[in-house]
């Protein structure tokens, strides 16, 4: 079961599919929407660990719709646990017609970042502020 609306709120990642994210039959390359995901997520994380944050694991992730040449993608990140060195995040997908106003959620999945410092290892997520 989907939400029937986005979240109230700016997404962090908004592009337009264009015609190379596409296969033959003009749907959208999953893989090309997960990488807007995972780049939604790093983004948040980064932003919240205040320096670098890798990707650890991918988990749930759920293809609800297809995504079609011309579609408006909006990309939704929102931390869901903080822990020592890691962030998970929840990130939520949602497509619109570029003529039309209706959204449909198209693919959901949480991410699990950790902070690491300048020689690549796991470092403390700093407090919030």
């Amino acid at each position: 079961m989907t939400a029937a609306a986005p979240p109230d709120r700016a997404p962090t990642i908004r592009v337009t599919a264009m015609p190379a994210d596409a296969n033959a039959y003009g749907d959208i390359f999953g893989g090309w929407l997960m990488s807007l995901m995972d780049s939604a997520a790093g983004l948040t994380a980064a932003r919240r660990s205040r320096g670098r944050a890798v990707t650890i694991a991918m988990n749930g992730m759920q293809f609800h719709a297809p995504v079609h040449v011309g579609d408006e993608v909006s990309v939704y990140a929102e931390i869901e646990k903080i822990g020592r060195t890691s962030i998970a995040i929840r990130v939520e997908s949602w497509a619109r017609d570029r003529h039309g106003e209706e959204s449909r959620k198209v693919t959901e999945a949480r991410f699990t970042f950790v902070a690491i410092d300048e020689q690549r290892r796991p470092r403390e997520v700093p407090p919030a502020t």
